[in-house]
């Protein structure tokens, strides 16, 4: 469940996002730009699934590239710095948020990157454990590059006055009333980039919600047309939802505290030695490092409201106090401390019914796997068998049927 709340909120922001930029960038009303991307991703990916877009991501890296290209060459030629604004907006000196933010961003980045269907999907598309790493380091590589430039231009737009402007924007848009500065056919292609990729980003989070909802909820039982049905039902309240939304980085700082709540109690159960850890742990975790963070909220401000506020993030992270970074440190802990609650919780429970039924008490009991099955070809294997059916070894295993137990 946190993985479906943490794509729809990604797609929420994704189209709140293009809403924005739109505004920003020709004051016109964004909603037929989002009407119209919904139709159109709605409509190729109910119908070509995941495969198509992979199609989709090859054009998105070319188009990123491309902006990113026409950005610095344009912004560099046609931009004029005001060396005024560059010591009264201080952007260059220390501040308390910068110093949270050395913690926060690990933490809500690396948690939140763990519902993140569409890394999983690729994940399990690779060919080998090789190709796998070094598609990652191309692409760490490439988007440590393109987020220096990027997150560079909110400087500039800073200290060209384009941002905050008139009326104030969102810092999120800062990049893109940068370029609103430079000449029309400039912001005429950025327009056109700008779309494509919010496109080919949607379509790839359309297609993780909908193959995560049809796994973890159905477990693929589910008909072809009841997923191509659920790909268009799920765009609606999408679209309401983002028509709405105040802030895209807001959206974004609500699906990053879910994840700090829910991961660190998630990955206990991924190692083999924490093999008595059980879903109910991490369900329990997940809740009480959310229920954590309304406490701190009602204990720092001294009231029940703005505990509640906090948990939603309503001031974001530019407020000079310590409530958002304590949000961050209270998620993970309580999930923590609330996950191990629980654990005893069920340990003593269980204990208490073996006593009292006369039953073996098993909690601690590893569980015996089941034998891998290798493939070779079109037909399987035993676990004895050597070799596949063109001589080589097999080292191709099917997953193990054991199941995971949520008591």
């Amino acid at each position: 469940m946190p993985r479906l709340i943490t794509l729809f909120l990604y797609m929420v922001a994704e189209l709140s996002a293009l809403q924005q930029i739109i505004n920003a960038l020709t004051g016109l009303d964004g909603l037929w730009a989002v009407v119209t991307e919904c139709i159109v991703t709605t409509i190729y990916t109910s119908l070509g699934g995941f495969r198509i877009s992979f199609v989709t991501d090859n054009i998105q890296g070319a188009m990123v590239v491309g902006l990113v290209i026409l950005a610095v060459i344009t912004v560099g030629v046609e931009t004029n710095i005001d060396k005024d604004l560059v010591h009264s907006t201080n952007l260059l000196g220390a501040s308390l948020l910068g110093w949270q933010l050395i913690y926060i961003l690990p933490v809500a980045i690396l948690t939140n990157d763990f519902f993140i269907s569409g890394f999983w999907m690729r994940t399990f598309a690779s060919k080998t454990d090789k190709d796998l790493i070094i598609g990652t380091s191309i692409a760490t590589a490439a988007i440590a590059i393109i987020l220096t430039l990027v997150g560079a231009s909110g400087l500039l737009a800073a200290w060209t006055g384009a941002w905050p402007g008139n009326p104030p924007q969102e810092g999120s848009i800062a990049f893109f009333l940068l370029l609103k500065q430079l000449p029309a056919w400039v912001v005429g292609i950025v327009i056109v980039l700008t779309v494509s990729l919010s496109t080919a980003a949607f379509d790839s989070l359309q297609s993780a919600m909908v193959s995560t909802g049809s796994n973890d909820l159905f477990r693929n039982k589910l008909n072809l047309w009841f997923i191509r049905l659920a790909v268009v039902l799920v765009i609606f309240p999408v679209a309401v939802v983002a028509l709405k939304s105040p802030s895209v980085l807001q959206i974004y700082l609500i699906s990053d505290l879910v994840s700090a709540s829910s991961i660190p109690v998630l990955v206990i159960g991924l190692s083999d030695k924490c093999f008595w850890w059980r879903g109910f742990e991490v369900v329990f975790g997940g809740l009480g490092g959310l229920l954590t963070v309304f406490v701190f909220g009602a204990i720092y401000y001294g009231n029940a409201k703005d505990g509640a506020n906090l948990m939603l993030l309503t001031e974001s992270l530019y407020v000079d106090d310590w409530s958002a970074f304590g949000a961050f440190v209270a998620a993970p802990i309580g999930g923590l401390l609330s996950g191990f609650g629980a654990f005893a919780l069920r340990i003593g429970v269980q204990w208490l019914l073996a006593k009292t039924r006369g039953h073996q008490f098993n909690a601690f009991d590893r569980p015996s796997p089941a034998a891998p099955i290798f493939i070779a070809g079109a037909r399987e294997r035993s676990s004895n068998d050597e070799e596949g059916e063109d001589g080589d070894p097999v080292n191709h295993t099917k997953a193990s049927s054991l199941k995971g137990r949520f008591w």
